[in-house]
């Protein structure tokens, strides 16, 4: 029998692995303060087993059968499997608001290093996508029957988070490129279009972690605010244009990669819409419509 401390130990190397996606056991032994050799002697028996993977994910069916050794009930699939998959969204989604927090401040302030810093955080996004669809994969291809199937969902909602991050890329990539900070006037409208964007992120992943579906009302008001905005930011950014020598190339770029920022706090709209149809679907078991909101209206 396994002694309570190395129980204890072995809980936080999977809570390690679960939650901050570690690339290699001195990673593990490092966040813990412990010696690589004791990480390897620890988790040899669940690589063995396959409750934990080489590429450092846990399977979460298999993880069920070794829960007790925690001393945690688990009493059900949807608390082993589920309960863990939406932690590793929850904190998927912290990431991506920061993501696009610093890449909206670097636009706001031209400052192309912080733009940077913000592009790099893309890579840890993506390793997020990847690590949550692989355990998702790996837990329904052993049991494609099981009531875990259900969660392929949480692929659909992790790779709209990969997205708002692809999104993010695009604020910052302006800073870096553009020859010109943006317009204040034009800054004043894109500022209105990123905090409500931001917020229909958190309302609409908030309705999904934890069932508030009343909160969508609130992200389809937002939703019609940001393209209010956007009529707009697009109207300031034709006059401004229209003031622009054709001589001007750079300034002819600009306005144009204005045009697509603009764009892409739409889409990052419409992409929360998705999330909270998605959450609506899964919990009340009401399908989806393919048609955007914005043409259903009559």
């Amino acid at each position: 029998m396994e002694m309570p401390g190395k129980n204890a130990t072995l809980k936080a190397i999977i809570d390690v692995i679960l939650y901050e996606n570690p690339s290699t056991q001195d990673e593990i032994a490092e966040r813990l303060g412990i010696t690589r050799r004791y990480v390897t002697k620890l988790l040899r028996p669940l690589i063995r087993k396959g409750v934990v993977k080489r590429a450092y994910m846990v399977d979460l069916q298999r993880f069920e059968e070794f829960s007790d050794i925690f001393g945690e009930e688990l009493t059900s699939r949807e608390y082993a499997g589920s309960f863990f998959i939406k932690e590793l969204l929850k904190d998927m989604a912290k990431h991506v608001c920061k993501q696009l927090e610093k890449s909206f401040k670097a636009l706001t302030t031209y400052d192309k290093e912080l733009a940077n810093e913000a592009l790099k955080m893309d890579y840890v996004t993506n390793h997020m996508h990847e690590k949550i669809r692989s355990s998702i994969d790996t837990a329904i291809s052993m049991n494609p029957y099981s009531e875990f199937g259900r969660a392929v969902v949480f692929t659909e909602i992790a790779y709209d988070l990969e997205r708002i991050g692809d999104h993010s890329g695009i604020l910052a990539n302006f800073t870096v490129k553009e020859a010109y900070p943006v317009d204040p006037e034009i800054m004043e409208y894109l500022s209105g279009m990123y905090e409500t964007a931001i917020s229909m992120v958190k309302k609409a992943m908030d309705a999904f972690l934890n069932e508030k579906l009343e909160l969508k009302d609130d992200v389809m008001r937002l939703e019609e605010e940001i393209h209010r905005i956007q009529k707009k930011a697009l109207n300031c950014i034709v006059s401004q244009m229209a003031e622009t020598s054709f001589d001007e190339k750079e300034r002819s770029t600009y306005y144009i990669s204005l045009s697509r920022i603009v764009k892409t706090f739409e889409r990052i709209g419409d992409i929360s819409v998705e999330i909270i149809d998605t959450a609506v679907e899964f919990y009340m078991n009401i399908p989806r419509t393919t048609t955007p909101e914005r043409f259903r209206k009559p």
